[in-house]
């Protein structure tokens, strides 16, 4: 394609000449259209559809208080929390940029917890957005690990135990259990071996793929197009333009409508950072503002409160819990095998699978399988789009039972992280055994109950109402 430059008038503006001149040697403004100021999105977004820009802006804000942090911070055990003591006492406004960042980070998992609460409720994972929703399962597991590697960075108490705790759990793998614990510490206790290496990942190589991963979100999302409220595919309604009949420009309309949020969201964000950046501990724990100790164990030890719903199914798993457990998996087998529509090989293997985790339930440990639910519990979201066999995708049009059903799910993943934060007790560990069922019940008979009831009619077109 040979080179064009517009020609613009001899009084055109300077900025018009400079912008034709980047936009000859690069797509500027053709990006810019594309991914947003052309982008045409439903008109009937509510305020769910805001999570989306404000998660960029946090992650903006992440990167930006972090770098300045990483100018002052010290990877080395011997001074690391003498580091992060200096930036909050010596360094110019550093108590601002570390708060910001410690507030971002509670702030960035509300925001995407919300985030995919308004996926599940409108179905957005859904046909043909099945890519967008894995990227986004992506996203979220970075986010853990880049959190779950930034927190032992402060090198207070909490950090150091909690980061013990969580390494030494690999160790119940079979066979290969001690030795990754040990490839992960690089050490045999947590070290400045174990510092470097959860620096080197939190700062350089989890930040790249997040932003990779983030990037892929943002394209797939503008190749097939936003979902809605009513679940409706836009597209299917063309007007001569060649745009849908029921959506905007992103810009001005959804600018201004986002800049509403980040007013909204900056307000009280900068409410917390300035009145109570540690939030009752929950953002900030008051064991990680003593230096960390390998002779003291503190006496309640809990990760961060965007960990605890997970913490909370793996410390449920007990022995008494893998008997209810085999009895679940093989009730579960068995609806397969008389209810579902699969074919007989795939019935054939859900049951040899089944036979094989009774049967691994009886020769490993409880600690085993409570670091195998964690995991799926996190990896499950992924099978959404597969799990969902609603003839409609939003909740607006589901039978009014189904609500109940989100509610009693929300209930219980609440439950599970106030839980995670306390210390176990014989009451606490029966609930939450009661709430991880459900928690995984909502996943596994969503083929089933997903299906049944009276569904309300869905429109041809979306339905909006102006203000």
């Amino acid at each position: 394609m040979a080179f064009v430059e517009k020609k613009l008038p001899a009084n055109a503006p300077v900025s018009a000449k400079a912008l034709n001149w980047v936009d000859a040697r690069f797509p500027l403004s053709k990006m810019w259209n594309e991914q947003w100021g052309q982008y045409y999105a439903p008109k009937n977004f509510n305020w769910w559809y805001i999570f989306g820009s404000l998660a960029m802006l946090v992650l903006v804000i992440q990167i930006v208080t972090g770098i300045f942090l990483v100018m002052h911070y010290k990877p080395d055990a011997n001074l690391a929390f003498a580091s992060v003591e200096y930036i909050m006492r010596d360094v110019p406004w550093g108590w601002l940029v570390r708060y910001m960042h410690s507030t971002g980070a509670s702030a960035f998992f509300i925001i995407i917890y919300l985030h995919m609460t308004r996926g599940l409720l409108y179905g957005s994972y859904r046909k043909p957005r099945e890519l967008i929703w894995l990227f986004g399962v992506g996203i979220f597991l970075c986010l853990m690990g880049e959190a779950f590697f930034g927190y032992l960075l402060p090198w207070g108490q909490m950090s150091y135990w909690g980061a013990q705790v969580i390494v030494n759990l690999f160790g119940a793998i079979p066979f290969i259990g001690p030795d990754l614990s040990l490839w992960i510490r690089g050490d045999y206790v947590v070290s400045d071996a174990t510092l470097n290496r959860f620096f080197a990942f939190h700062v350089i190589a989890i930040p790249l793929v997040l932003l990779g991963l983030v990037a892929a979100h943002l394209i797939a999302l503008h190749e097939v197009g936003s979902s809605n409220p009513d679940g409706i595919e836009v597209k299917d309604n063309l007007g001569p333009d060649g745009h849908p009949l029921d959506s905007i420009p992103s810009h001005p309309y959804y600018t201004v409508h986002d800049l509403f949020g980040v007013v909204i969201f900056l307000t009280i964000f900068s409410a917390i950072v300035f009145f109570a950046p540690e939030m009752g501990g929950y953002f900030l724990e008051y064991n990680n503002f003593l230096p960390a100790d390998s002779l003291k164990t503190p006496p309640h030890i809990a990760p961060v409160w965007y960990f605890t719903p997970f913490y909370s199914i793996l410390r449920a798993t007990t022995s008494q819990f893998m008997y209810a457990l085999m009895a679940g998996v093989a009730a579960y087998v068995a609806l397969i095998m008389l209810k579902s529509k699969l074919s007989g090989f795939a019935k054939t293997a859900a049951a040899v699978i089944g036979l094989v985790a009774i049967v691994g339930m009886f020769i490993l440990d409880a600690k085993f399988w409570g670091v195998v639910l964690m995991g799926v519990s996190v990896v499950i979201l992924a099978g959404l789009p597969w799990l969902d066999h609603s003839p409609v995708k939003s909740i607006r049009y589901r039978p009014d039972w189904h609500k109940y059903v989100y509610v009693l799910f929300g209930i219980s993943f609440v439950i599970l992280g106030y839980l995670g934060i306390l210390p176990p007790t014989e009451g606490r560990t029966l609930v939450a055994q009661i709430c991880t069922f459900i928690y995984f019940g909502f996943f596994l008979l969503m083929p089933w109950w997903s299906r049944i009831g009276t569904f309300k009619a869905v429109p041809t077109r979306v339905t909006f109402h102006p203000h």
